[in-house]
C-alpha cells in the first residue's frame, strides 16, 4: 500500500501492489480498481478508448447469457459494425441497458421497426435511475448492438437507426 514517510512527508508507493492491481485490470477487463486498508488507499485506473462494436461483442460474455447466443450476437455486431460508426445512437453514460420497460414487457424497438425522433429505444440504469435513450432522428432500426442487461460504457454504440 501507499504510506507516508514520517521524515519527509513524501508518499512511499508499493510498486509490487500497483503492478498486481494493474494485472487484475488486464485479467478482468476492468477500467479501475481501488484498495483501502485503514487510512491508506491505492487506486489504479486506465483510460479505455472506445472500441469498434465488433470488438465489444465478446466483452458481453461475462453477463449471464446463453452460450449459443454469443456467436449470433457477435455475427450481428460484425455485420453492423461499419454502419454503426456512422448512424449509431451512442450511450451518454455508463450503466446497464434494458431493452424493455420491465421484464414482462415487449422491447421498446426491434430490428426493422420504424421510429420517430424522440421515440424511446431503450433505457440505461445508472445509479438506480432509469434513463430513457431516445432516437435522435426518424428512420428504421437497422441493428441493436447490445443485449438486455448488458453493462455499457460511455459513447458505446447502442442502436443503429437509418
Amino acid at each position: 500500500m501507499a504510506e507516508k514517510n514520517d521524515k519527509t512527508g513524501a508518499m512511499q508507493v508499493d510498486i509490487d501492489l500497483v503492478r498486481q492491481l494493474a494485472a487484475v485490470l488486464d485479467d478482468t477487463n476492468l477500467t479501475e480498481i481501488e484498495v483501502e486498508d485503514g487510512d491508506r488507499k491505492v487506486r489504479v485506473a486506465r483510460t479505455v478508448q472506445a472500441a469498434p462494436a465488433i470488438l465489444q461483442a465478446p466483452m458481453a460474455a461475462p453477463v449471464a447469457a446463453p452460450a449459443a447466443a454469443a456467436p449470433v450476437a457477435a455475427a450481428a455486431a460484425a455485420e453492423a459494425a461499419p454502419v454503426a460508426a456512422l448512424n449509431a445512437v451512442k450511450s451518454p453514460m455508463v450503466g446497464t441497458v434494458y431493452l424493455a420497460p420491465n421484464p414482462e414487457a415487449a422491447n421498446f424497438v426491434s430490428v426493422g421497426q420504424a421510429v420517430k425522433a424522440g421515440d424511446t429505444l431503450l433505457i440505461i440504469e445508472a445509479m438506480k435511475v432509469m434513463n430513457p435513450i431516445h432516437a435522435t432522428s426518424a428512420g428504421t432500426v437497422k441493428a441493436i448492438l447490445v443485449d438486455n442487461g448488458q453493462p455499457v460504457e460511455f459513447d458505446q454504440p447502442l442502436v443503429v437507426v437509418e
